[in-house]
């Protein structure tokens, strides 16, 4: 833990579990990206993948964050589910269920002999299976791509899962509702391109997200 991940709000709700972050970030298809660009903060949702302890960040060379990030961009990272709206019988204590990571660190460009695997990780990320059904990248998309690999050694994680606090005697109103509305994402029914004939079937990638 350092001074920039030491949570000092409800601490309790802190967690170094490894394998919580994991499946957090496992879990997420975006990430907010913030870093300070010609003296201004700046934050990007970018779409990510894990392998191991390192995060990879997908973007177009082109972009300004992957050129400034060609010697080392300082940057933070938030990841974020929204679980639930916890309704209490106050606006004051209502609150929301959620999981929560900030990483903070130096990105830097994944070398261009490790860039095919670091992009079969963001793609199997966000549509596991997917890299298989379709053709590899061309040469030219490869140099198109950028990757930036962050390492996940100083994160703070932060987790909210509970009711809304009340107690017998606290002097609410105990006849208005309080409790808990669980949200979450859900794949809807694939939609098939204009030029996708209706012959063919749904891949495996595309089923399993159903």
């Amino acid at each position: 833990m350092s001074e920039r991940t030491r949570i000092t709000r409800k601490p309790d709700r802190g967690t170094d579990d490894s394998t919580v972050l994991n499946s957090l970030l496992d879990d997420a298809r975006v990430a907010h990206v913030a870093f300070v660009r010609h003296g201004y903060p700046v934050v990007l949702p970018m779409a990510f993948g894990r392998d191991g302890n390192r995060l990879f960040l997908h973007g177009s060379t082109g972009a300004g964050a992957f050129l400034a990030a060609r010697s080392g961009l300082e940057v933070s990272v938030a990841v974020t589910h929204l679980d639930g709206l916890v309704f209490a019988r106050s606006t004051f204590d209502s609150s929301m269920n959620y999981r929560s990571a900030v990483i903070f660190g130096v990105a830097t460009p994944v070398p261009d002999d490790e860039k095919h695997d670091a992009l079969w990780t963001v793609t199997e990320h966000l549509m596991p299976g997917r890299w298989n059904e379709v053709r590899p990248p061309s040469a030219k998309e490869l140099a198109a791509t950028a990757v930036l690999e962050l390492p996940l050694d100083e994160v703070s994680v932060k987790i909210r899962a509970a009711g809304p606090g009340e107690a017998p005697d606290d002097g609410e109103d105990h006849g208005v509702w309080a409790g808990v509305v669980p949200l979450r994402t859900v794949a809807g029914a694939p939609e098939r391109s204009r030029l996708t004939d209706s012959a063919v079937p749904l891949p495996r990638s595309v089923r399993s997200l159903s």
